[in-house]
């Protein structure tokens, strides 16, 4: 059995040639088995990629190879089902979207807290716990006691904290701020702006929810239910084991075994949690996409992420000899 690892990892740093780095970057992956998505930005690279452990690992080492990202730090999981169908590279504004001009995570951001002394500062009830995630990824688990802000997006956070009455109290005095995401980089930019508001104290988990499951064991640990993920996997749980989440491919959410077992669910087409707001062009639309990957399925053959074209791999990895 194939199996396959994965690697996500970010960094913030100076990258104002990122649009030159495209190209060799994505020869690279596709000349080693990877896909996935990297996204390029001035302010960093994000991204989680996967495909054989030896391909992976030379997409790392060639991007290790430009001195701006030789620290760059990852974090592995394996899985017999392929994360990712496609291999993406794409240059955005922003590596995590937040929409707040000036903040630099380079420059100021919260105290890095280590997996094995989270429990202890979110012990504390002095402290403020607030879940920087998406409504959808905070419905299938949390850490006990956190805040959801109710956001359907990172891009609507700014404005959820300069409203949230836990960090405005009457007394007027700014409380203890701890907060927390999927892998750490919606938190160095949540963070970063507490800080530039005036909040001396805040910490976010060094690492994110993935780190912390890895690393925590089940006995010790206070984290409850299962992680999304941005990838086939849907979900993780402690140990970084693939969960028992499914995707709704309509709307991108998690779902479980009662929402799967819904009259509202149709594979690829909706579930209880979008049947109501597509259209019915968009669900027969969506059928004829099902019914073509099932066909695709049953052939044997690849339909997602599929080129017309099969391009011819090198004999070596030789797209990933220059240097980034």
């Amino acid at each position: 059995m194939t199996e396959f690892l994965t690697a996500a990892f970010y960094k913030f740093v100076e990258l104002p040639d990122f649009a030159q780095l495209k190209a060799p970057l994505l020869a690279c992956c596709e000349a080693n088995d990877v896909k996935g998505t990297i996204l390029l930005a001035t302010e960093g690279i994000n991204s989680t990629i996967a495909g054989p452990a030896v391909g992976v690992h030379a997409v790392l080492a060639y991007l290790r190879r430009d001195p701006r990202l030789a620290d760059l730090q990852h974090k592995e999981a394996r899985s017999a089902k392929a994360p990712f169908y496609r291999m993406k590279v794409r240059l955005k504004r922003e590596i995590v979207t937040m929409g707040v001009p000036g903040i630099d995570p380079t420059l100021v951001v919260g105290t890095y807290v280590k997996p094995q002394d989270w429990n202890a500062l979110i012990g504390d009830p002095d402290v403020v716990l607030i879940d920087t995630r998406n409504n959808y990824e905070v419905g299938i688990g949390s850490f006990a006691g956190a805040v959801n802000p109710d956001i359907q997006s990172f891009a609507m956070l700014p404005q959820w904290l300069a409203q949230a009455p836990a960090l405005h109290p009457a007394t007027g005095k700014k409380p203890k701020v701890a907060m927390f995401c999927t892998g750490g980089i919606r938190c160095e930019k949540s963070t970063a702006l507490l800080r530039a508001q005036g909040f001396d104290e805040v910490f976010h988990l060094e690492g994110g929810i993935l780190k912390y499951l890895e690393t925590i064991p089940p006995e010790q640990s206070l984290w409850q239910g299962q992680c999304f993920v941005f990838d086939e996997r849907v979900s993780v749980g402690h140990g970084l084991l693939p969960g028992q989440h499914d995707l709704c491919r309509a709307c991108r959410q998690p779902l479980d075994d009662a929402e799967l077992a819904s009259p509202l669910f149709e594979a690829g087409v909706s579930c209880p949690k979008c049947h109501a707001i597509t259209r019915d062009i968009q669900k027969d639309s969506a059928r004829e996409r099902q019914r073509q990957w099932e066909l695709a399925k049953a052939r044997q053959q690849v339909h997602i992420g599929a080129s017309p074209e099969p391009k011819a791999k090198p004999a070596t990895a030789g797209a990933c000899n220059a240097t980034l």
